[in-house]
């Protein structure tokens, strides 16, 4: 299969209408295309159809029983996939959407098992991309799309990212530059009272707590799933967001921390293995020496969240046998930088 890489403005999305054309026509032929959120790059199918949400599992290489979410460009749209919005998800929805929040409501038959991982609910966003919506508006059916990587590895957010790993197996990209958060977005279960955060993303706990009152979080949210438990949501189960090389999460004071990876990094330089450092504007040049990549600004978390998936896949560019990444405080945003950190790192944390 040739895959098609197009480019469209950013801003103004309708400059390349027939772009936009042609990737809702492969949509309405049962095909696939990988397209721009606020949040990282998606890979849609039509979500009404089983066929192409199977296509969109074979694709990624991902299991079945893994649930994709379901995009929307209109408020309208959602009441006909949903049995039931509680006043909470109405809360939620008049203040966050469009934006990086995902709600999970019980299905209607309409959404076919395939695309819902065989569970009775389904996961709805409205996202706040202009490419995205002009997209999801052109193809006239709400979109299922999980990011557009191959399962397991760092989610996509840049059209090149997406490139490396679906080209030949997906029929088109649409380019509509970077994504602006870099991390998935928020999922919360609002068919529970009260309602359940299932993934941490730029809507934060916080955030949602101040509008709504009371929520629970998932154990998944800070730990792995175990065996034979079913995932209620992307990326609880599987692992995630993983480069080749073996991810080190090292936690304690910052003067401690960094004098425990010089330490490592030193030891595995000596043992010939290329060693990669994680770090921030902050702490940067006291690695001196090594493979250091910046990933943001401490006092700035936002820009951390934009970098981290660019930085765990530089990994694998650079061809790191092993990595050790500085702990994140886990208040707000950091929730879900650390929140995707774990999973990268197999939950391998050193706590000093």
């Amino acid at each position: 299969m040739d895959t098609l890489l197009a480019k469209v403005d950013a801003e103004n999305p309708s400059i390349n209408k027939e772009i936009i054309a042609k990737a809702a026509d492969i949509i309405k032929n049962g095909g696939l295309v990988a397209f721009p959120t606020e949040t990282v790059y998606g890979l849609g199918g039509n979500a009404l159809d089983a066929q192409a949400a199977m296509k969109i599992y074979a694709a990624k290489g991902r299991p079945s029983d893994n649930p994709l979410i379901v995009h929307i460009s209109d408020i309208s749209q959602l009441y006909p996939l949903v049995d039931g919005v509680s006043e909470k998800a109405e809360a939620l929805i008049n203040a966050f959407w469009p934006g990086p929040l995902t709600l999970i409501f019980k299905k209607k038959d309409i959404v076919p098992p395939e695309t819902s991982g065989g569970l009775d609910t389904v996961a709805v966003r409205y996202p706040e991309n202009k490419v995205a919506k002009a997209f999801i508006s052109a193809c006239g059916v709400p979109i299922a799309a999980p990011s557009a990587n191959t399962s397991g590895k760092p989610s996509p957010t840049r059209a090149s990212h997406v490139a490396y790993d679906m080209d030949g197996r997906i029929d088109m990209i649409i380019d509509g530059g970077s994504c602006e958060f870099g991390l998935e977005s928020t999922i919360v279960d609002t068919t529970c009272d009260p309602p359940c955060l299932l993934r941490p993303g730029a809507v934060t706990l916080g955030m949602m707590k101040e509008l709504i009152g009371d929520m629970t979080v998932d154990k998944a949210v800070v730990s792995a799933l175990k065996e034979g438990e079913k995932p209620k949501a992307p990326g609880m189960k599987y692992t995630h967001y993983s480069p080749k090389a073996d991810i080190t999460i090292v936690k304690g004071d910052l003067d401690k921390v960094e004098k425990y990876i010089l330490e490592q990094a030193d030891k595995g330089k000596a043992e010939g293995h290329k060693v990669g450092i994680i770090a921030t504007v902050q702490t940067e040049d006291s690695y001196k020496g090594h493979n250091v990549l910046v990933i943001g600004d401490r006092e700035h978390p936002e820009t951390i969240a934009a970098n981290l998936f660019k930085m765990l896949r530089k990994c694998d560019f650079l061809g790191f046998e092993k990595v050790y990444v500085e702990y994140f405080d886990e208040d707000e945003l950091g929730m879900a930088i650390m929140n995707r950190l774990k999973k990268a790192a197999g939950y391998d944390v050193v706590v000093l």
